[in-house]
Formats: C-alpha cells, structure tokens, sequence
C-alpha cells in the first residue's frame, strides 16, 4: 500500500513540476492555436504547450496505471 501512495505522489509531483516548466517556457511564442472540442474552441495556445499538456496527461496516467496495477500482499 505505501509502495502504491509512493508512486502515486511521485507521479503527480513530477507532472506538476513539468507542468511549472512548460508554464514558463510557453510564455514568449508567438505561434498560437486553437483547439476544437465538439463546438467549443479553446482559447490560442501555443503548440509547444498543446504538445506539453499530453505529455503531463500521460506522466499522471501511466503513474496511476502502474500504482493500480500493483499486487497487493496479504
């Protein structure tokens, strides 16, 4: 159980740590985009931090996959 807590805080503390960076790498591209979700159009991002977030989204889930995916001892 302290294995699965551990990897879960070392997930998200990485992801947020990731997440501060690409914030302030972002901030002087000129370069910006939109995404389409259904009708809804986000705000303009710059690709570099479209590219950054899935990378975050993916640090967290295969961090929960993996702490899910421990066997626990009896």
């Amino acid at each position: 159980m302290l294995l699965k807590v551990r990897i879960l805080t070392i997930s998200f503390t990485s992801a947020l740590v990731l997440l501060l960076m690409l914030c302030l790498g972002a901030q002087n591209l000129n370069s910006r985009h939109t995404v389409k979700l259904g009708k809804a159009t986000t705000a303009p991002l710059p690709s570099g931090f479209i590219v950054g977030v899935s990378i975050i989204a993916g640090v967290i889930s295969g961090g929960s996959a993996a702490a899910v995916l421990i066997p626990t001892r009896r």
